[in-house]
């Protein structure tokens, strides 16, 4: 793989005069097309051309990522990759396999990256060691938001156990309330399986099976278990749950129709573009048990000739991971810093008590990456567990036979 120096090789001096020998420039491909998105973006694009540098904005529009990445490659393929791509978790290592990412260690050694950011996260950034990719934000996966004045006409505290989730959830039902707002979507099941999962195998048990991949735990009692949850789980949804999108769910939870959603923080972005406020009109906690499940939006800077490019990426790593734009950004986002650093004064209490178990997860060793969003598994081994997930949450396949399922598609899938 090419290796670029890039703030020595282009003469940049980052955050101080712009570029001394070339004008940075940066043609950025993302996914951000969305309202509150696009807004987020928009912060660095400013960021960027206040330092100097000229943006060359290209959005394409999908908020998987599918057709983004279909873009990316035929690019790649022509032999004119962009500057920088939002990419995330193994498609990181996946294109440096192909030979095609560039070196960043210049400027993350520059910026003491390494001490201010969790170990975890970092881990992702770092191809063969060198650094190829700058993270933007991290979003936390295993959230329970509710709606705070259901729960209290009902006299239901927030559930700490799945024993105490089920037995709210039965309460709420008796009185006509759907328990569990969902949409019946491979990545919604996923996203609550993976939370479900982390509360009953523990840290431990969930890196074995979803980073791993090993098999004595993918077929264990604790993983029928897990699939025993889900069953309660289905019955704890509405019958018009089949293809209902996300944010349409947060607003059931939102109008009172629904108690619960079990979902990223993106959710906690519904609610306050709403104007509801955290710890009045709804609730946030961690699902039950011990651990954080991690989804990280980073920009990777691909091999580009010509030094204005280079100077370019060189700006876009360095602001990307700044503390200004790592609070901006992720106030306008929902999400929390990558900075471990960055100061949380201006952030809501959903943000606070993320940030804090964050660290806290980052010292146990239980900060763990999402399967369900791309972080811990490449796509194959991702597809064949979601599969046997919403094959089993949408009949009435037993437990057991989902484990021996899920242990034969992991296999397959290798």
């Amino acid at each position: 793989m090419k290796s670029y120096a890039l703030s020595i090789a282009c003469g940049v001096a980052l955050g101080t005069s712009g570029a001394a020998f070339a004008e940075p420039q940066a043609e950025v491909l993302h996914y951000w097309t969305s309202g509150g998105e696009a807004k987020s973006v928009a912060v660095l694009q400013e960021e960027f051309a206040a330092n100097g540098g000229t943006w060359t904005d290209m959005p394409v529009a999908g908020g998987g990522g599918d057709a983004a990445m279909t873009a990316l490659r035929a690019r790649v393929l022509s032999g004119n990759a962009p500057t920088a791509v939002q990419l995330k978790g193994p498609a990181i290592q996946e294109w440096y396999e192909e030979g095609v990412l560039a070196d960043i260690s210049a400027v993350a050694e520059a910026n003491n990256w390494e001490a201010v950011l969790p170990a975890s996260i970092a881990g992702h950034m770092k191809c063969e060691g060198s650094w190829c990719a700058a993270p933007v934000n991290v979003h936390r996966v295993d959230w329970i938001w509710a709606n705070a004045n259901v729960l209290e006409a009902n006299g239901i505290e927030m559930p700490t156990s799945w024993e105490a989730f089920n037995a709210a959830a039965d309460k709420l039902q008796a009185a006509g309330i759907i328990p569990l707002a969902h949409g019946g979507q491979a990545w919604q099941d996923a996203t609550v399986f993976e939370a479900v999962a982390l509360g009953i195998l523990g840290a431990e048990g969930f890196h074995k099976a979803f980073v791993e991949l090993d098999k004595d735990t993918l077929t264990s009692d604790a993983m029928v278990a897990t699939f025993d949850q889900m069953r309660k789980m289905r019955g704890y949804v509405d019958p018009n749950f089949s293809g209902r999108d996300w944010n349409l769910a947060t607003a059931m939870v939102m109008n009172g129709e629904a108690a619960f959603q079990i979902m990223g923080d993106w959710a906690k972005g519904e609610f306050m573009a709403a104007g509801k406020a955290p710890g009045a009109d709804f609730l946030c906690a961690s699902t039950p048990g011990d651990g954080f499940l991690y989804n990280v939006d980073s920009f990777a800077m691909f091999e580009v000739g010509g030094a204005d490019k280079q100077a370019g990426q060189a700006l876009l790593a360095e602001l990307v991971v700044g503390k200004n734009f790592q609070k901006v950004f992720n106030l306008n986002k929902g999400s929390i810093p990558a900075r471990t650093d960055v100061p949380l004064d201006e952030f809501d209490s959903c943000a606070v008590l993320s940030a804090a178990d964050m660290a806290a997860s980052s010292d146990n060793g239980s900060l763990l990456p999402s399967y369900a969003h791309g972080m811990a598994l490449r796509g194959a081994q991702a597809g064949a567990i979601t599969d046997v997930v919403t094959a089993h949450f949408n009949s009435d396949m037993s437990s057991a036979d989902a484990v021996q399922m899920l242990a034969d598609a992991v296999a397959n899938s290798m």
